[in-house]
């Protein structure tokens, strides 16, 4: 039988959660030791794993979330930060009643799934980290100035009709894309101290045409104790079929065997 080729094809669990002053939305796929994929900034579950989620579930059970502000998931009245968002992704898996699990967060997912890792350690099994950020110095100067200049116009249109699509309401569209601006405006490093906490094993993912540098991921990975490092061709979330980067009909990941190696090793 032919796998789905994205997550909307697929049977699956979904719901709301009370979560810290916001209903978070998640849904559930597979069976398994649970796998948690944290999508990237501006995105919903499916315009960043959309397309992954069939690959992953015939090996694990996946856990997706959608972070406050993004997609079906509420808002409060406090900007977004990677902290409260591993808080957030923390309380909504003990609601699950979720003891440990492992954690695959892309771009801004991969910097909370990384704080979850430093605020939640007794939760973390292994921790994935695709397109990570943690230093301003990482990227390049350009990057920066973009994210202060920008405007809502040029937000990838992808991501305001995935947004619609599932929150049918441009003036929350417009509240997601303000505070995800405001956090990358002021955003701040990572420090050495937190990076060198983790303890979980990790495994840093990265393209070499990505936001962050090979040079920064490679400093980033000689900072966590026990991690492993993957730099393959593309951009920013090609290798997963993010929605603003790659062919709407590829269907084939080579990364998918990595990762699940990765999880498996004992």
């Amino acid at each position: 039988m032919e796998a789905a080729a994205n997550s909307d094809e697929m049977k699956h669990k979904s719901g709301y959660a009370d979560v810290n002053g916001i209903k978070m939305y998640y849904e559930i796929y597979g069976e398994g030791f649970p796998l948690v994929l944290i999508h990237g900034g501006g995105s919903t579950i499916q315009t960043t794993f959309g397309r992954v989620i069939p690959k992953l579930a015939v090996y694990r059970q996946l856990i997706c979330v959608e972070l406050q502000a993004h997609g079906r998931t509420s808002d409060r009245d406090s900007e977004l930060s990677f902290e409260q968002d591993a808080d957030d992704v923390h309380q909504i898996l003990n609601i699950l009643r979720v003891k440990k699990a492992d954690f695959f967060g892309f771009s801004n997912g991969g910097n909370t799934a990384l704080q979850i890792a430093i605020r939640h350690p007794e939760m973390c099994r292994k921790i994935i980290a695709g397109s990570i950020l943690l230093k301003r110095e990482g990227t390049s100067s350009e990057f920066w100035e973009f994210m202060k200049n920008g405007t809502f116009d040029q937000m990838p249109q992808q991501y305001k009709d995935a947004f619609l699509r599932v929150t049918p309401d441009s003036i929350k569209l417009f509240n997601m894309y303000q505070k995800c601006a405001s956090r990358m405006i002021g955003f701040q490093d990572f420090s050495d101290e937190k990076i060198k906490s983790i303890n979980a094993p990790v495994l840093l993912v990265n393209g070499d045409a990505d936001v962050a540098s090979s040079e920064h991921i490679v400093q980033m990975s000689k900072l966590i104790p026990h991690c492993n490092l993957t730099i393959i061709p593309g951009a920013h979330g090609e290798y997963i079929g993010e929605i603003t980067t790659i062919d709407s009909h590829k269907n084939i990941f080579p990364i998918i065997p990595l990762l699940i190696k990765f999880l498996d090793a004992v």
